[in-house]
């Protein structure tokens, strides 16, 4: 989950549309497709305003006047509109012939100098050379607007857009745009203006394709070059957010207009929680609309980990992306009066020349509120003994980490120590604290607290060693990061990847200043939105390599070739530092030196979503809503979920019964290549593939293999097993994960 101030805001809460009281309230309409292809948009539109009502106001309840209204006129993400309209009014429209459902619009949560070269990106050599740094790719960014003069989006060096580009940059904003930032679209919760006034769309668009900056960091942490994924790439934003959250309608209003602008890559930071249905989720159908015309959707999987089932934004057509640490640390101590130290996190990192002992004060001991106190809400710390202390805080409350700082040097505390949520692990946030403080594990915490309990003069110190680098356990997955197995889809295996989250470092639209001046426009921030940048930065590097790849492609490149082991070599751990699950990591850490390499790809045949869509027991309506035309599933012979043509296994459910699969791939490596399988089986589990070695004679040869996957252990409760499988020539590693629930 986010960890700083303006970044909890939008993580932890969904606030309602402002707006008088009315009984007006904003619908998504969904109609049946009545006009041909050839018409035009204003036919369309014509359309769209024959079912609305011909009156042309109502009263409203608070005695206001407003008249029934279209916001949006969608063409390319679905047939259909949203409009501003009464219960009643709605009841009315579902007479009329062609329509097909309305539900209300609903409010959306949003979900670095280091972490490229943690990615193994250097400067004029590998996958940043060969791609010259996403040169020519278009990344739309559908988040809270961006600041454009942020020296991030500096256009020194770059090209014009392509010859493709068809979107604007607002007239407000004209002058603001240039050949980095070629694109700025604001829609109804933006505000009018594309500009950034939350900060997380200038950090996710930066991390993305920033350009690079020297002498980046926060308070002097994590001090060096910045640099986004793809820093040659351009960028088009498209304001669909504020602190207060994301309206669906306006998400869906800018994947349309991205779709027609012509983007490359599509990079959505926000969602709505855990999956829903594809046919009743904007995200999931924009997304398909996109990929249809050749864009990669790539989105993060959530804030809701460590929990299971947790994982959102699951279409398989999307890019699903959770969250990881890097090898950085901006490191803290607290060393407390029994000679005991504790490692903790903060971008605030004060030039401390002692380090002298202050008394420690628990603001949770005889807290009358259990809610406001102990989680230092600001206002809530009233005690004058916290004067010249060091105060413990609990993390969360609503209460971004920051702001728990700001209360406690309001109260006259000298010193800050917040103590994480257990299930929150290892994962600790470095905050651009107001005040000396740290972030500890809830183990840690739990110990400071018993010492506090066993003497009655309890004393800390908090010292700051800076920035550290070269954690071998790096890459960990990130507690807040979500998880699997998808609700809706548990056949297809999600999240899809993992990359870096926690605590990166980028652009960011105020200074932050610490009472010394020292100010910096640039901010350290956590969360799957974090990670959802980084990883379409890697996709547009892919496109500009391999500008022929379709979204399939470029997904089962970053996936098949994807790390499963971190620094020193062992498998992935999890936030309490245990062997990381399928569902935590999906395919793995994504590399993209190796994703541009792949040898061989799962190239999804866009035809075979209908059988699956089909086979998800949607109904001949809900199928044809999400493709934009009439389907009748009795007349489509409908297949399994783990039958798509996916870089991954996922079986739901495997009986006494074997079942079996195919998949088919195409040579991208050496025309001429042998590949051998290899299968380490789930346990209690037999994988048997047919054939066992595939032979390649030329490029973009196709070739079909089937696995069969047979219970042998019987099993009185449902269980989870994994293992995975690989295609392995003289040059080329192809891994496919597999996720099986035994029953």
């Amino acid at each position: 989950m986010g960890f700083l101030k303006i970044f909890l805001i939008f993580i932890f809460c969904s606030f309602p549309w402002p707006s008088i009281q009315s009984d007006f309230e904003t619908y998504i309409v969904h109609v049946e497709s009545q006009i041909s292809s050839q018409s035009s948009l204003t036919d369309l539109e014509s359309y769209y305003l024959s079912f609305l009502p011909k009156s042309t106001t109502t009263i409203s309840s608070s005695g206001n006047e407003e008249a029934a209204s279209m916001i949006y006129s969608y063409h390319s993400v679905m047939k259909g509109f949203a409009a501003r309209l009464t219960a009643a009014q709605v009841k009315e429209m579902e007479k009329k012939r062609g329509f097909v459902s309305a539900q209300k619009q609903r409010i959306l949560s949003l979900h670095t100098t280091h972490t490229p070269s943690f990615l193994g990106l250097q400067q004029n050599i590998g996958v940043w050379k060969d791609s010259n740094y996403g040169k020519g790719v278009i990344i739309g960014v559908i988040d809270t607007g961006i600041l454009p003069d942020h020296p991030s989006f500096s256009d020194i060096g770059m090209p014009p857009p392509p010859a493709k580009w068809k979107g604007v940059c607002e007239s407000n904003f004209t002058n603001k745009c240039n050949n980095k930032l070629i694109g700025a679209r604001s829609y109804q919760l933006g505000n009018g203006s594309p500009i950034d006034d939350d900060g997380h769309g200038t950090h996710t668009a930066s991390t993305a394709a920033g350009a690079f900056v020297n002498g980046a960091n926060v308070f002097g942490s994590a001090n060096g070059t910045a640099a986004g994924v793809a820093p040659f790439a351009h960028i088009a934003v498209y304001k669909v957010c504020n602190s207060d959250g994301c309206a669906d309608t306006d998400v869906l209003a800018a994947m349309d207009a991205a779709i027609d602008d012509g983007v490359d890559i599509l990079s959505i930071s926000l969602g709505g929680g855990r999956s829903s249905d594809f046919h009743s989720n904007p995200i999931a159908l924009g997304a398909y609309s996109a990929t249809e015309r050749g864009i990669l959707v790539s989105c993060s999987a959530g804030n809701n980990g460590p929990f299971s089932g947790s994982v959102g934004n699951a279409a398989p057509w999307i890019l699903t992306v959770g969250a990881s640490t890097h090898d950085r640390k901006l490191k803290a101590t607290v060393k407390i009066g029994n000679g005991e130290e504790f490692e903790g996190e903060s971008a605030y990192q004060p030039k401390i020349s002692n380090s002298t002992f202050f008394t420690l004060f628990d603001a949770g001991r005889n807290a009358s509120d259990e809610f406001e106190t102990p989680y230092c809400r600001p206002g809530s710390l009233t005690d004058p003994a916290i004067r010249g202390n060091i105060v413990i805080c609990l993390a969360g409350g609503g209460v971004p980490g920051v702001d728990k700082g700001q209360a406690v040097k309001d109260a006259g505390g000298v010193g800050m120590i917040i103590i994480n949520r257990s299930y929150y692990g290892v994962t600790k946030s470095a905050d651009a604290h107001v005040l000396p403080a740290l972030d500890i594990s809830d183990a840690d915490g739990t110990k400071i607290l018993a010492y506090m309990n066993s003497t009655s003069n309890p004393v800390a110190t908090i010292t700051f060693q800076g920035t550290i680098i070269g954690d071998e356990n790096a890459p960990i997955v990130a507690a807040f990061s979500s998880r699997g197995p998808s609700r809706a889809s548990p056949g297809i295996l999600k999240p899809d990847i993992i990359g870096p989250g926690v605590n990166i470092l980028a652009a960011w639209p105020t200074s932050v200043d610490d009472n010394k001046n020292t100010k910096s426009t640039f901010n350290i921030i956590s969360g799957t939105s974090m990670s959802c940048p980084h990883l379409s930065g890697v996709a547009s590097l892919l496109k500009s390599t391999h500008p022929d790849w379709s979204p399939a492609a470029i997904k089962s490149a970053i996936m098949t070739t994807a790390d499963t082991l971190n620094l020193a070599n062992s498998p992935i751990l999890n936030e309490r530092l245990l062997p990381a699950d399928i569902y935590a990591i999906g395919a793995g850490h994504v590399n993209p030196s190796r994703a541009n390499d792949p040898g061989l790809i799962y190239d999804t045949p866009f035809e075979d979503y209908v059988p699956y869509l089909c086979g998800l027991k949607y109904t001949n309506r809900q199928v044809s809503n999400l493709l934009q035309r009439k389907v009748n599933c009795s007349e489509v012979k409908s297949i399994p979920e783990a039958q798509l043509n996916y870089p991954s296994f996922s079986i739901s459910g495997l009986g006494s019964t074997p079942q079996t699969y195919t998949r088919t791939v195409t040579n991208v490596g050496d025309a001429t290549s042998s590949y051998k399988v290899e299968v380490a089986s789930p346990k209690g589990v037999v994988v048997e593939v047919e054939p066992s070695e595939l032979n390649f004679s030329e490029l973009n040869q196709k070739l079909t293999y089937q696995v069969t996957f047979s219970k042998t252990t019987n099993s009185s409760n449902p269980e989870v097993v994994e293992g995975f499988m690989k295609w392995t020539s003289n040059r080329h590693s192809v891994r496919s994960p597999i996720a099986l629930v035994l029953v």
